[in-house]
């Protein structure tokens, strides 16, 4: 997905002169011919996330469209005030995109773990917060909103799923449809969803836009049993779905990720298989809750 990134994004900074890209340490290499051949327009910052996303906010007061590239963590937690202040309450023009949540850099401890990036994006006003589940749906959904007049979050991940679907922004799409549950599935978690309910008489709904929120395929598949799977702390879209139903009566049952510090190192692989959020734990959990 980082390489169809920087594909995407080399194509729209050569054609609309209007665009920067600014860098924090991290995708050079990506744009190392770009950081000379537009080295007006593509610069790498360093490790500075915060002056960045302020320097960024100047960029779009003066009619620029700036995109902010580095690790989750970094870009969300690090910088979050400025993301908030700068672009939140302004309501400006600009396009966050991540890498490496929820624990894909797993391998680097830690500090390099972001599940909580969604939660954090959430409370801002307007933003746009995108989860991609492969480079197709990456190229469409950064191509087609990359100069809608408010802040944007574009979460990449190392993993993708074999899914092919005729996506579009803020649109869910309807994977397949069965009666004992309503499954609503983000990003690219849909690969192990999807081959977790391959025998299950369920509904299976997929969203790479978080917000906006596509409520009405949503009401329109309603069962009184909900499972929600997300690819970072789980209960955080619980609000949004809550929302949505209003007064119907229905039962929530989340899978994601829990919310503590994950102290092992390993793979995002080991920690998928630890967490049972893995194709064999995503099953049982959704087997128990529709039994």
């Amino acid at each position: 997905m980082r390489k169809q990134f920087a594909k995407t994004l080399k194509n729209i900074l050569y054609r609309d002169q209007d665009t920067v890209l600014l860098l924090g340490d991290i995708g050079v290499f990506a744009f190392n011919e770009e950081l000379t051949v537009l080295q007006d327009r593509v610069y790498n910052i360093g490790i500075l996330e915060q002056s960045t996303v302020s320097l960024a906010a100047g960029l779009s007061k003066n009619k620029l469209i700036p995109f902010v590239h580095t690790i989750a963590p970094f870009l969300v937690e690090r910088a979050f005030e400025q993301i908030k202040i700068d672009f939140g309450y302004q309501k400006l023009n600009g396009n966050f995109i991540s890498v490496g949540s929820s624990y894909d850099y797993a391998g680097l401890g830690c500090t390099h773990h972001c599940p909580g990036d969604i939660s954090l994006m959430l409370t801002i006003e307007d933003m746009s917060i995108m989860i991609p589940g492969n480079s197709k749906e990456l190229d469409k959904l950064l191509t087609a909103t990359y100069t809608n007049n408010n802040p944007k979050y574009f979460r990449l991940s190392e993993t993708e799923h074999s899914l092919d679907f005729d996506i579009e922004y803020g649109k869910a799409n309807i994977v397949k449809t069965g009666s004992k549950a309503t499954i609503i599935c983000y990003g690219p978690m849909l690969q192990q969803v999807f081959e977790a309910t391959q025998n299950l008489d369920v509904t299976l709904l997929y969203y790479n836009t978080i917000w906006p929120f596509d409520e009405k395929v949503l009401l329109e598949h309603f069962n009184s049993k909900i499972i929600i799977c997300e690819p970072f702390y789980k209960g955080t879209t619980n609000y949004i779905v809550t929302n949505t139903l209003d007064n119907r009566l229905y039962n929530i049952t989340n899978i994601g990720i829990p919310r503590k510090f994950l102290y092992n190192y390993g793979s995002k692989e080991q920690h998928d298989k630890k967490l049972n959020l893995d194709i064999s734990g995503i099953q049982k959990k959704i087997i128990e809750c529709i039994n």
